[in-house]
């Protein structure tokens, strides 16, 4: 036992080592590349490209299960946008709740003869079409359930425009984000097929008909530790991932995307937990496969602000469809995996998910118990065990100070400077638990994957004038 362990204890070690090694490659990257994105932020005359008819039309695409909590300001939020041509597509996937209502009481709806304009993707038959010219740009599907992806491939079939763009119905969009986005697109319209938005957590701020008025951090410690991690994620990794055209995922909240590509790659998968991972994959297939130029881009100045869970439950629903969703990705496309046909995405982007994400949870949960091994076996003390844990969390605190340091230097969406610090404080406390039951989450979602379990889980919306009140 004691030899098993030791020989663990030094791949453990190396392990660890790699992984931090790659997250400090992937901040500098990000360093590397931020003062792009901060010279395009500044000098772009979005005020200009807001009339401008160079601009490509969008159709927006809002899939919508029992979201009457949250759908109306989600859609004024898309209605009040500072952009030329676009189209806003509710979908609402056979709701139970009064989603459809609100939205024909509301925007004063009728139901319409208008049919999408070509079937181009299998989804579920819709019931019919709501739309009131008064409102030009918002039209309302009504279907039967389907899923996320049925809805999404619904939309597809019934939108206009050349681009499309998804965003989640319980996330809003700053004034100005599509056409931020839509400046990287236009940077390089030829090559572009996928660019991500950059979300942020809502929970705390105040927001009034549909735009963030005031920035404030969480209340509640759970979307405080959630909003660490989308600042180290999004600012942190997928400017660096972007940077080398390895990026593996588009948040489903906040992404366009070229429609002419999704569709030729079948668009998205019906019943898969990961479809914003699932069709950024097959975009990069399809690509690689028939030797196109393209890119998958990155645009950090284009903020989308989302709810994030504040209970355990609801939290630990979500984390487990992330981890089925990861691992079922990881595991359909294994063939792409080392393989060089596949260049960035097989030989570095994969790899790299498979051996520091989707196995993550199992060094994690090893690890912890290796420590109380060589502890009751009188193989190390406990000074040594703090010590580790010390540098663990240092290590940790440092990468979130990065993402933090991105921020300021670009952004600014903390002003106070006691926000950061509460930020630097919250990471620290991250290590004491949080990050632990975030790899259980994960690995009991793969244990779902294992068993076949394709169910959404619990999600549960709050009213956008609850969470305002609350702030």
């Amino acid at each position: 036992m004691r030899e098993v362990l030791l020989n663990y204890g030094m791949f453990a070690m190396f392990y660890i080592a790699v992984v931090y090694c790659i997250y400090f490659v992937i901040m500098a990257l990000s360093f590397k590349n931020i003062s792009r994105v901060m010279k395009g932020s500044l000098y772009s005359p979005f005020k200009s490209l807001a009339g401008s008819e160079h601009v490509p039309p969008v159709s927006i695409l809002v899939p919508s299960y029992n979201e009457e909590l949250t759908i109306i300001e989600n859609v004024r939020s898309l209605l009040s946008l500072n952009y030329p041509e676009y189209e806003v597509i509710v979908v609402n996937d056979g709701s139970q709740d009064d989603t459809l209502k609100v939205l024909i009481d509301e925007f004063d709806l009728q139901f319409s003869p208008h049919r999408a304009n070509k079937r181009v993707l299998e989804s579920t038959p819709i019931n019919g079409v709501y739309h009131n010219p008064e409102y030009p740009q918002l039209y309302v599907i009504d279907k039967r359930n389907g899923g996320k992806a049925d809805s999404l491939n619904t939309g597809i079939n019934l939108s206009h425009y050349p681009l499309i763009c998804t965003i989640d119905a319980d996330s809003l969009l700053e004034k100005d984000a599509l056409i931020r986005i839509a400046r990287v697109y236009m940077e390089n319209p030829e090559e572009t097929v996928a660019i991500g938005g950059n979300v942020r957590i809502a929970n705390g701020c105040t927001i009034e008909n549909g735009v963030v008025k005031k920035v404030r951090l969480p209340d509640k410690i759970l979307p405080m530790f959630q909003n660490i991690e989308y600042l180290k994620a999004f600012l942190g990794g997928r400017i660096g991932w972007s940077s080398v055209n390895a990026l593996l995922i588009v948040s489903g909240a906040f992404g366009v995307f070229r429609k002419d590509y999704v569709v030729k790659v079948g668009g998205y998968r019906e019943g898969f937990p990961g479809e914003d991972m699932n069709i950024i994959i097959k975009l990069h297939k399809y690509m690689l496969e028939n030797k196109l130029p393209y890119r998958v881009a990155f645009c950090p100045d284009a903020v989308c602000w989302t709810q994030a869970p504040d209970t355990v439950r609801i939290l630990g629903s979500q984390r487990k469809r992330w981890g089925r969703g990861n691992i079922k990705n990881m595991w359909d496309y294994r063939h792409m995996i080392f393989n060089p046909k596949y260049k960035q995405i097989g030989l570095l982007a994969m790899p790299y998910n498979v051996l520091f994400e989707t196995l993550n949870p199992y060094f994690k949960m090893t690890g912890f118990a290796a420590l109380l091994g060589y502890f009751f076996l009188d193989m190390t003390a406990w000074p040594i065990v703090l010590t580790f844990l010390f540098i663990n969390t240092l290590i940790n605190m440092i990468l979130t100070c990065g993402a933090l340091l991105l921020e300021e230097m670009a952004f600014r969406r903390y002003p106070r400077i006691m926000d950061l610090a509460m930020m630097v404080g919250c990471s620290f406390l991250m290590t004491l638990g949080y990050d632990q039951i975030n790899a259980i989450w994960r690995f009991f979602g793969q244990i779902d994957f294992m068993r076949n379990k394709s169910t959404w889980g619990v999600m549960v919306r709050k009213s956008w004038k609850e969470e305002t009140a609350k702030s």
